[in-house]
């Protein structure tokens, strides 16, 4: 009998064995989308213990904690490193079925060499064993990136960020993975979420000039594209809630710019309008440099009220939205293919039923001259 998570694990047949360690599994890794932080990259930053690894920041984890009726001061409250990761041994066991028992293991047989259960039982071996490891040589980040053969990463970077740690790594030429920036310009895009006013403050800030009206503020964008693509940028990503659609002209939109700014209460309508006319605009210039632009669609995000006001956002309270997405995707999609202008577009949707949308949206925008121009992005 096979035990659990041996080499073989997940393939059931010996043309999956053949294809899997022949083929795939030496091939290096191109992460195109992730969140890492380029400081821990360029600081090369050790971990104190296993739940500074596993759990800061993890909310997928948290979620299940939650759910297993773990009390918040052991997921995101001041208990201890180790009070937190016993709470999380204690919930693994729950997660048969669910790809963080999977993941949980699978990560410790290939960083930790452990091939235990973790369980309540087995929880204090483990820590010892993977807290021995983490301490000693060889578990930095840079060490990790190397060990899985990484061959470039692509951050998520907003257009306000002055890149300094891309700048450093590239410069040292200490890794072989390359490490690049990616545009992610929701900040700018959602207009109607708190703190809009002063991310366009900050904007004119990092341009080093003022921006009194929407053109100003384009002009402003267009010059952060430059200069993420002076640094390496070929990507940008953008999270879609739903896929607004609404034209407008340049006159109308400024209206809204300027009335946001103003403190004036913006009507979905206008939101609409503003966020259609700026990413038709982004999408112009993504096309005239080649990059691709990402978009991930179908989360609707911070829905426990009480739970956002006392964490803030991306702590475990997002979930699949569902809103229909096939007009609006193929008339933004649209807009830009009729002048030239359709950058490569990777689309990703976190809703299940949006797949077959998604899957034949793609064919609609194909070119001969990019061949897999519009692809349909991994499960998100």
């Amino acid at each position: 009998m096979r035990q659990f998570m041996d080499d073989n694990f997940l393939l059931y047949n010996d043309t999956a064995v053949l294809l899997y360690h022949n083929c795939a599994k030496n091939q290096p890794i191109y992460d195109y989308h992730c969140h890492l932080n380029p400081k821990e990259i360029w600081e090369n930053k050790r971990f104190k213990n296993l739940t500074e690894v596993w759990l800061y920041g993890d909310h997928y984890k948290w979620r299940a904690m939650r759910s297993n009726g773990i009390d918040e001061e052991y997921i995101t409250g001041s208990a201890s490193d180790y009070d937190k990761y016993k709470a999380w041994a204690a919930t693994v066991p729950y997660t048969i079925g669910n790809p963080l028992y999977h993941w949980t293991h699978l990560e410790l047989r290939r960083f930790f060499g452990i091939n235990d259960i973790l369980n309540e039982d087995t929880a204090d071996m483990i820590w010892e064993k993977a807290n021995a490891i983490i301490s000693g040589d060889g578990f930095r980040v840079r060490d990790l990136i190397e060990k899985f053969n990484v061959e470039l990463i692509g951050t998520t970077d907003d257009p306000v960020d002055k890149l300094e740690y891309h700048q450093k790594i590239r410069e040292s030429g200490e890794m072989k993975t390359k490490v690049l920036p990616t545009f992610r310009p929701d900040k700018g895009i959602n207009i109607n979420l708190k703190g809009f006013k002063e991310w366009v403050m900050k904007l004119s800030e990092v341009c080093g000039k003022p921006i009194n009206g929407y053109g100003d503020f384009l002009k402003a964008l267009e010059e952060r594209v430059d200069f993420f693509k002076s640094q390496g940028c070929c990507l940008s990503d953008h999270a879609f809630d739903y896929v607004p659609y609404k034209e407008a002209s340049f006159d109308e939109v400024g209206s809204i710019f300027e009335k946001a700014l103003n403190g004036g209460e913006i009507t979905l309508e206008e939101e609409e309008k503003y966020k259609t006319y700026t990413l038709q605009f982004l999408g112009r210039l993504y096309a005239k440099h080649g990059w691709v632009m990402q978009l991930h669609i179908g989360a609707m995000r911070n829905n426990n009220t009480r739970m956002f006001n006392k964490l803030g956002p991306d702590t475990g309270f997002d979930s699949i939205n569902d809103l229909n997405i096939a007009y609006p995707l193929s008339r933004f999609m649209d807009s830009l293919d009729k002048e030239g202008n359709l950058p490569k577009i990777i689309l990703y949707t976190l809703n299940p039923k949006d797949n077959y949308v998604l899957g034949t949206m793609l064919g609609n925008f194909q070119s001969s001259e990019v061949p897999g121009k519009i692809q349909f992005g991994s499960a998100w």
